[in-house]
């Protein structure tokens, strides 16, 4: 595969602690222009607006989904559904804010595969997924992994 890059831009008005600003997915256009401020990186409700701690959790959510939903589909085991969530920490450091974790939880339903083998693709998945590998190292990377039931 050839280089491709993706853009995202952001415009941004103020002060770090009053201003705030605006995301935009400039590559793709998928999605209208998104608030994002400083208080909402750490705020328990984000008041419907985004942080950097969140985008980076959409990015490792999807990339690893794609990951997993092709191991699968190479073993022979292609996935009926994926259903990934990421939760990404922060907390305060000497330095100012650090991302500490990102927490994978997979739900999985595919057919003719036993629990087993689902939590070892899981784990493997995690492992090729491009944003696990640009992540490791900085932050703890968690997978949970759960087969539904063919019933």
């Amino acid at each position: 595969m050839a280089e491709v890059s993706r853009t995202a831009t952001v415009s941004w008005q103020g002060d770090l602690a009053e201003g705030g600003g605006e995301v935009e997915l400039a590559s793709s256009h998928a999605a209208g222009r998104l608030p994002v401020s400083f208080p909402s990186r750490a705020a328990e409700r984000a008041g419907g607006q985004t942080s950097p701690e969140e985008l980076i959790a959409a990015a490792h959510a999807s990339c690893y989904a794609m990951s997993l939903s092709g191991a699968l589909a190479r073993g022979g085991s292609a996935p009926e559904s994926l259903e990934v969530s990421a939760e990404v920490k922060i907390a305060k450091s000497p330095s100012g804010i650090q991302i500490t974790s990102s927490a994978l939880e997979v739900r999985g339903r595919v057919p003719g595969l036993d629990p087993g083998a689902f939590n070892e693709a899981a784990r493997d998945a995690e492992q090729t997924c491009p944003v696990s590998n640009a992540l490791r190292g900085n932050l703890e990377i968690t997978v949970t992994a759960e087969l539904e039931d063919d019933a």
